[in-house]
C-alpha cells in the first residue's frame, strides 16, 4: 500500500501579489504570482496554496 499524499501547504497572505521561491536551500526559481478573483493562487513549482487572509484585499 502506498503512503498517503501530503496536502499542499496553505499560506495566508495579506496582498494579492506574492512571490514564492519554495523556501529553504532546495527551493525553486522565484516566481511572482497574483491571486485570482477568489483570493487564491497555487505555485506551479511547489504546489503551495496562497490564500488571501479574511478581510484583506
Amino acid at each position: 500500500m502506498s503512503e498517503p499524499i501530503e496536502p499542499p501547504e496553505i499560506v495566508e497572505v495579506e496582498t494579492r501579489e506574492i512571490a514564492c521561491d519554495g523556501g529553504g536551500p532546495l527551493g525553486h526559481p522565484k516566481v511572482f504570482l497574483s491571486l485570482a478573483n477568489d483570493g487564491r493562487v497555487e505555485c506551479p513549482y511547489c504546489d503551495r496554496m496562497f490564500v488571501l487572509r479574511s478581510g484583506d484585499g
